[in-house]
């Protein structure tokens, strides 16, 4: 089966010591495709050195993930528009809004994820949002620019089933990873209501293991952990999830493998 990691950190810290060995388990499942979204301009070396490594299988987005926005924040917009404008990349984000940690920023995070928005419009290129404890101000900002050019991933789903269809009526693809297989997820409850065509798969590595391995750090090899339990929820085999949810990512995204 062929999957693609639609959304990995690999090239933080966490995977200094193991890196190429955590990369070739992967690859030999057959997971040899990752998007790696992009945090702030301090990790910008670290995503461009790994793009180098694995030229074919590394695929890297800009955007400021709203935990970033700081005092700083249109310093570090401009170092994402200035790679936009210089540099390939096959998707803004992560953005979006996060008000689990700290809602202070909350009015900087809502320009800075509806400027990235429109960047990513004005670049024909998908968002991938980051959401937490802010759905209702992720839809708000959202609203603003719903239309035929607005196209991506819900990055981790956690929202409830109206939530879910909010996103969906956003021409967003849901991204589904880890805590489908949580006990507590919630979202199990739910998701085989979903047309398999809006779900693409997620790691979010190094965060959300899913269960067996949840609280350990997480890797692209454990993508089949999301692919079995959701093969059981959909009450299908493997081979059907990994096919269709591989064929929404390509058809969303420029990954040079368009059918």
């Amino acid at each position: 089966m062929k999957l693609i990691d639609s959304h990995t950190h690999l090239y933080l810290p966490d995977f200094d010591e193991d890196r190429d060995a955590v990369i070739a388990r992967a690859n030999a499942l057959g997971i040899d495709t990752f998007l790696l979204p992009a945090i702030g301009a301090s990790y910008t070396s670290r995503m461009e050195d790994l793009k180098k490594a694995y030229p074919n299988q590394m695929h890297l987005m800009t955007g400021l993930h709203p935990t970033h926005v700081k005092e700083n924040y249109e310093e570090e917009l401009d170092h994402v528009e200035e790679l936009l404008k210089s540099q390939t990349r096959v998707a803004v984000g992560e953005i979006g809004i996060d008000l689990y940690w700290d809602r202070s920023f909350l009015p900087q995070q809502q320009i800075a994820f509806d400027r990235q928005i429109q960047w990513a419009k004005d670049h024909d290129l998908p968002i991938v949002i980051h959401c937490r404890d802010a759905f209702k101000e992720v839809f708000d900002v959202l609203a603003g620019h719903r239309g035929p050019k607005l196209k991506g991933i819900f990055h981790c789903f956690t929202g409830t089933q109206a939530d879910a269809q909010q996103a969906l009526d956003c021409n967003l693809l849901l991204g589904i990873g880890g805590v489908v297989t949580f006990k507590n997820g919630k979202i199990d409850q739910y998701i085989a209501d979903i047309p398999l065509k809006h779900l693409v798969l997620e790691t979010d590595a190094p965060y959300l293991a899913p269960t067996p391995y949840r609280g350990k750090r997480n890797e692209s090899a454990y993508l089949y952990e999301v692919v079995k339990r959701l093969a059981e929820l959909y009450q299908t085999t493997p081979e059907i999830i990994a096919a269709q949810t591989t064929q929404n990512l390509i058809n969303c995204f420029d990954l040079g493998e368009k059918k």
